[in-house]
């Protein structure tokens, strides 16, 4: 990975894992999942929108081809992710959030092999079994004593299956679009089903507290836009090698559970924690190891 590609990827990390404690600072200030989906998309997108103002940036219309494509993305990888993530947030510890994210690298190689017809290994399916060991133990350490099943912890893994979506499916886009042009168009068309979250946003904002309303502003503006602009201009100078820029993925969790200890005092039970090992664990294995055996000829 070049320099350039490393400095956005790390930029990226840092914003997207500050979002977890920013989403989980404005529901506690009194924003409802479908507002502050809808404010934050708002936001991003009138960033987007800025920029091409202040930068003379003409986004030409995409091709007749790609518009179904970047559509379904847009509202896959943005709406879906974000509207799993919010609801989830809203009764699951951030860090613990965010270590469900990190795991989507172990849905992005189901998607491969399913959709791509790409291979693994037995080394590489017994990775993914372990991966799914670790989500089990952060479900059930996000379950409290009664041990019932966390429908937050189900949004959010719904949404992060959403996100494996994007990141196999964006790439081939790279080779007609600008990285920042495209992912405006994903940022709009993702914005489109949160317009139907209007009814009743004006109430909702007169009772939220100020810490929501700056904390849903920040979300709009740099993990949901800046962020996403950064990770496709790192993910189009991987030049083909994008496993070694959503590799960078992998220390997402551990930012973001410092930022959500930082801002708001919590942190993630242990069984949660150990899941979160084993998973991301899981991860470097199908990831690492067994695509090294692959390259050398070891099955």
């Amino acid at each position: 990975m070049n320099r350039k590609a490393f400095v956005l990827a790390s930029i990226t990390i840092v914003l997207w894992a500050s979002s977890f404690a920013g989403v989980r600072v404005s529901l506690l200030g009194g924003y409802s999942p479908t507002h502050l989906v809808l404010v934050r998309f708002l936001v991003a997108s009138s960033i987007f929108v800025l920029y091409g103002l202040l930068k003379d940036v003409n986004f030409k219309i995409p091709r007749r081809e790609d518009v179904f494509r970047i559509l379904i993305l847009g509202w896959v990888g943005i709406s879906v992710y974000h509207l799993g993530l919010t609801f989830g947030i809203e009764t699951v510890p951030a860090g613990t959030a965010a270590l469900i994210v990190g795991s989507a690298p172990i849905f992005t190689a189901i998607i491969a092999v399913i959709f791509l017809k790409e291979r693994l290994d037995l080394f590489s399916w017994i990775g993914l079994g372990v991966g799914f060991v670790g989500i089990a133990l952060i479900t059930i350490g996000s379950a409290g004593p009664s041990f019932s099943l966390s429908k937050g912890v189900f949004f959010i893994i719904i949404g992060t299956i959403g996100t494996s979506v994007f990141f196999v499916f964006q790439k081939p886009l790279f080779e007609h679009y600008h990285p920042i042009e495209l992912t405006a168009y994903f940022t709009w068309a993702g914005t489109l089903p949160f317009l139907l979250f209007m009814p009743g946003l004006f109430t909702t904002l007169q009772q939220t507290t100020i810490e929501a309303n700056i904390a849903a502003i920040f979300v709009g503006i740099f993990p949901a836009g800046i962020a996403y602009a950064t990770w496709a201009v790192a993910l189009s100078l991987s030049e083909g090698n994008t496993s070694s820029v959503t590799s960078m993925m992998y220390m997402e969790p551990a930012v973001a559970i410092i930022i959500a200890w930082v801002w708001l005092k919590e942190w993630p039970s242990t069984i949660s924690l150990i899941g979160g090992t084993i998973a991301i664990s899981s991860v470097l294995i199908v990831n690492i190891i067994g695509r090294n055996r692959e390259q050398t000829g070891i099955t």
